[in-house]
């Protein structure tokens, strides 16, 4: 089955069933709701008759905190968006055949970080919080641990096989998901040299910046985009055109022009314009850090001087650059600020960044065929709550109005036993409620505003940009949460995809899928 031609077909079919109108999908009749119920079952009987074959091609997407009540919650801001109740909606990446359960803890952790779950992803093994690249017997902060315990990542072995390989992501590239798939540090946050005060023996490490410059596998990462300027640029050059920004680093090198020294047919850009301008065609190297630290919210990108690519615009150039390889290519995306939305409490930009992560998965497909899987998963969740009994078509971002004794919606909102309206979308734990007024320095101002504990909402506007939601524990910014993720699969190696998984389980998959290939190089890493 094609199933490009499928998702094309079910995205038709969504648009249209939205441009109807909401009253639609609350007048089904039983009958309709039986007959599309089973129609959804032949469709899945269908669909999983593939899903197996040998990839030429494998895009490994993670929403970086995108638990299940995230994906939720943007599916139906992004279906009430196009004019529906929301709950109906899917998003790209819920349509695909296979989907299954990862669990998310360290070694050391039952709640997980960053470092620890992708290096489960991209390294096949579990390992402790703050940890990228490596095994679980380094003591974090002390380099004289590293020697001897650095795993080999998926991205590394692919181009020793030849393969073309790409990182992007709209946290700094240097963070702990992307720097999983290229470095290996006994913490998560030496980025650049200037951190190396830090740590116990700096000087038998290397940053996670130089890391990605000086990789020495097959003849380069091909493609960088993210945040993350600072860790790549000399501490005392200004704000100049050239460098984009005063930068971090103390050694006197400039990573960026080492970029292009070091790679025939190569780029460097720090701006929307700079990224617009380049030829696919003429390029075979790409390095794009487009903010001195993380790049900006999806809802926020416009206020941004100079510009910044979407995360969409970003993987379609990616894919279409290493596509030119023969061979094959591996790509990881990352929306990495779906996260930095949760920790702030900020539900808005949390999902709006999970819509853009569906968008820019949808590019994908549209440009892939059948020899390529798609992963797209989460590192891990956030405690971000779903409740309070919202009748159908609630305003997701908005208060709470409850139907009545007869299943209609009320007229008024939902009250708390101190007779105050509350949200849908809640913390479990977090700053607090703060109304930033839409302003575009709120994140600044954030500290400042936040205030745990309840507060009367009933003339504030929670559906706003600047909104975020209440939290139940005070604390200096929301955390992770330690249940499952999903996992989405399509393409050939996707039926390995299901039941409840170790999340080191998506790198094995993602090797078997490239068939004898890595295969090979597994038996002897192994002897």
């Amino acid at each position: 089955m094609n199933f490009n031609k499928f998702l094309c077909a079910t995205t038709l079919l969504t648009a249209l069933n939205a441009s109807a109108g909401v009253d639609a999908a609350t007048k089904k009749t039983a009958e309709q709701w039986y007959r599309e119920g089973a129609e959804a079952v032949e469709q899945r009987r269908t669909q999983q008759r593939s899903g197996r074959g040998q990839a030429k091609n494998i895009i490994l997407f993670v929403g970086d905190g995108m638990g299940v009540s995230t994906v939720t919650a943007a599916r139906i801001l992004a279906g009430q968006q196009k004019g529906g109740h929301g709950e109906e909606n899917l998003l790209s990446f819920e349509r695909f055949p296979y989907t299954a359960l990862a669990k998310t803890y360290n070694t050391n952790q039952q709640t997980a970080d960053s470092a620890g779950t992708m290096t489960a992803m991209m390294s096949g093994i579990k390992t402790k919080a703050g940890l990228i690249g490596v095994d679980a017997t380094v003591t974090r902060g002390d380099c004289a641990t590293l020697e001897g315990a650095q795993i080999a990542t998926f991205l590394e072995e692919a181009e020793q096989e030849g393969l073309s390989t790409g990182i992007i992501s709209t946290a700094r590239i240097t963070h702990a998901t992307p720097a999983a798939t290229y470095a290996h540090s006994v913490d998560r946050n030496y980025e650049d040299d200037r951190d190396g005060v830090k740590f116990a023996h700096p000087e038998r490490c290397q940053d996670i910046a130089r890391q990605l410059i000086d990789f020495p596998y097959g003849d380069g990462i091909e493609v960088a985009l993210g945040g993350g300027r600072r860790s790549f640029i000399k501490r005392e050059e200004g704000a100049d055109p050239e460098s984009g920004g005063k930068g971090e680093r103390q050694d006197g090198r400039d990573l960026t022009q080492e970029w292009l020294h070091k790679h025939e047919r190569s780029a460097y850009v720090w701006n929307q314009t700079q990224f617009n301008a380049i030829d696919v065609d003429h390029t075979d190297h790409l390095l794009g850090l487009f903010n001195m630290s993380h790049m900006r919210y999806e809802a926020d990108r416009d206020n941004d001087v100079g510009g910044e690519p979407s995360l969409t615009e970003m993987t379609e150039k990616s894919i279409a650059l290493l596509s030119k390889n023969r061979k094959g290519y591996f790509l990881m995306v990352e929306a990495g600020r779906i996260d930095h939305g949760h920790h702030a409490g900020s539900a808005y930009n949390a999902l709006t960044d999970t819509i853009e992560l569906s968008n820019a998965v949808q590019k994908a497909v549209d440009m892939t065929g059948e020899d390529t899987l798609i992963i797209v998963t989460a590192d891990h969740s956030h405690v971000f709550t779903i409740a309070g009994y919202p009748t159908r078509g609630n305003p997701i971002l908005g208060k709470v109005v409850q139907n009545d004794a007869q299943g209609e919606a009320e007229d008024s909102q939902a009250l708390d036993k101190d007779g105050l309206p509350y949200t849908t979308l809640g913390y479990t734990n977090g700053l607090g409620v703060a109304d930033l007024d839409n302003e575009t320095n709120a994140d600044a101002r954030y500290d400042e505003a936040a205030s745990p504990g309840r507060r009367d909402l009933r003339d504030i506007d929670t559906e706003s940009t600047g909104y975020h939601q209440e939290s139940l524990v005070h604390l200096g910014a929301e955390t992770h949460g330690a249940e499952d993720v999903a996992i989405y699969a399509q393409g050939p190696g996707s039926h390995l995809v299901r039941g409840v998984m170790e999340q080191n389980v998506i790198y094995h998959i993602m090797r078997k899928a490239f068939g004898p290939m890595l295969t090979n190089r597994q038996q002897a890493r192994e002897r």
